[in-house]
C-alpha cells in the first residue's frame, strides 16, 4: 500500500482498528479517503472497506429529506440529542448541494447543529453532492458502512432536498422519513408521487403555537393521501403513516422514534429487512459497474473522440443519436 493520502500515517489494519475502536479522527480521515477521486486513494479506500467488513456491525439507517426551510437541521439536532440521551451513538451524514458553476459547497450543516456537534455520542459529517443525482453523494453508502464499523447505533442520512431524484436515498436507508412544513403541500406537487411512494413516515414539523392548526390539516391531508396509495408488502398495517412533530419544542420525537423502530422490528420479523439490504447491495453493485463504464470514457483518446463528435453534432453534420452510437462503437473496437 502506498504511504500517502488520508491513510498515510498508518497501514490499513491499524487504520481499521482505530475506526472500530471509535476513534473520531480516524473515522473522519476514512470518510475523506473514500470521497477522494485520486486513484491511489480509491485503492486504499477499497482495501479499508473490505477489511472493515469483518466488523459485522449494523446500525439503523434513517434517510431524511424535506423541502428547504422545513427545519431539517433543527429536527436532526433535537432528534439526535434525544437518542444520545438514551445512550445511543448517532452519526449524521449531511449532504450539501454543490454549485453547478464552481463545484463548491457551503457545508454548513455542522454549524446549524451546534449542540449536537458537541455531544460526545454524536458525529456529524457534511459532504458535497458534487452534482451526483439522488440527493446523496456518490460515496455516502460507503460512509454509512464506515459509521457502522465505528460502532454507531443510528445513522441519519440527510439528503440535499426534495426532488424527483431524491429517491436514491431509499437504496441506503432502512427507513425513509419525509419532513414537511405546515401547509407545505403545494411545494411537493411536482415531486409528490415519487417521494410519497418511498416514504415510510411523513413528519409534519413545526406543529406548535399558531402553526399547529395548519399542521393538523396538513397531517390529515397526507394521511388520507397515503391511504390511497397501494399498500406495499413490506409494510405492516398502518404504514406508511403521517405524524406531527415539533423539533423546536421537542414534541412527538419519541413517538416518531417508536414508530421507526416498530416498523424496522416488524420487517426484521417478517424477512423484509434482510431482503431489503440484499436488494440494496445489488443496486449499488450495478451502480459501481455503470460508474466504472463511464470512467472508461475519461481517457485522452475518448475525450478527443467525444470532442470531435460534439463539434459535428453542433454543426448539424450528424444527429446526437447517431453520433453517440458511432462513438460507442468506435470505443468498443479499440478495447
Amino acid at each position: 500500500m502506498q504511504k500517502n493520502g488520508p491513510a498515510a500515517a498508518m497501514d490499513i489494519e491499524t487504520f481499521s482498528q482505530a475506526i472500530t475502536s471509535g476513534d473520531r479522527r480516524a473515522l473522519s480521515r476514512a470518510i475523506t479517503l473514500i470521497e477522494s477521486s485520486r486513484a491511489d486513494h480509491r485503492e486504499q479506500a477499497v482495501q479499508l472497506i473490505e477489511y472493515l467488513k469483518t466488523a459485522n456491525r449494523q446500525a439503523i439507517r434513517i434517510g431524511l429529506s424535506g423541502t428547504p426551510g422545513v427545519g431539517k437541521s433543527t429536527f436532526i439536532e433535537s432528534f439526535g440529542k434525544m437518542l444520545t440521551g438514551q445512550g445511543l451513538k448517532v452519526a449524521v451524514l449531511a449532504v450539501d448541494p454543490s454549485s453547478a458553476r464552481s463545484g463548491g459547497s457551503i457545508l454548513g450543516d455542522k454549524t446549524r447543529m451546534e449542540e449536537l456537534s458537541r455531544d460526545p455520542n454524536a458525529f456529524i459529517r457534511p459532504s458535497p453532492s458534487r452534482s451526483h443525482l439522488g440527493g446523496v453523494a456518490r460515496r455516502t453508502r460507503e460512509a454509512v458502512s464506515l459509521c457502522e464499523a465505528a460502532g454507531f447505533d443510528v445513522v441519519l442520512i440527510e439528503t440535499v432536498g426534495v426532488g424527483q431524484s431524491e429517491t436514491v436515498v431509499a437504496e441506503i436507508s432502512d427507513v425513509f422519513v419525509l419532513l414537511l412544513a405546515p401547509a407545505g403541500g403545494d411545494e411537493l406537487q411536482g415531486v409528490k408521487r415519487g417521494i410519497m411512494e418511498i416514504a415510510d413516515i411523513i413528519l409534519v414539523n413545526k406543529a406548535d403555537g399558531d402553526l399547529k392548526p395548519a399542521a393538523t390539516r396538513t397531517c390529515s391531508d397526507y394521511a388520507g393521501a397515503l391511504r390511497l396509495l397501494r399498500k406495499r408488502p413490506q409494510d405492516p398495517e398502518g404504514f406508511p403513516k403521517a405524524m406531527m412533530v415539533s423539533a423546536m419544542q421537542q414534541e412527538g420525537l419519541q413517538t416518531a422514534w417508536s414508530e421507526m423502530t416498530s416498523l424496522i422490528g416488524w420487517r426484521r420479523d417478517n424477512g423484509f429487512f434482510d431482503a431489503r439490504r440484499e436488494d440494496q447491495a445489488r443496486y449499488w453493485f450495478e451502480q459501481e459497474v455503470r460508474n466504472g463504464l463511464l470512467a472508461q470514457l475519461d481517457t485522452p483518446q475518448a475525450r478527443a473522440m467525444m470532442q470531435d463528435y460534439a463539434s459535428r453534432v453542433a454543426q448539424g453534420a450528424i444527429t446526437p443519436t447517431v453520433a453517440a452510437q458511432d462513438l460507442l462503437l468506435g470505443l468498443q473496437e479499440q478495447t
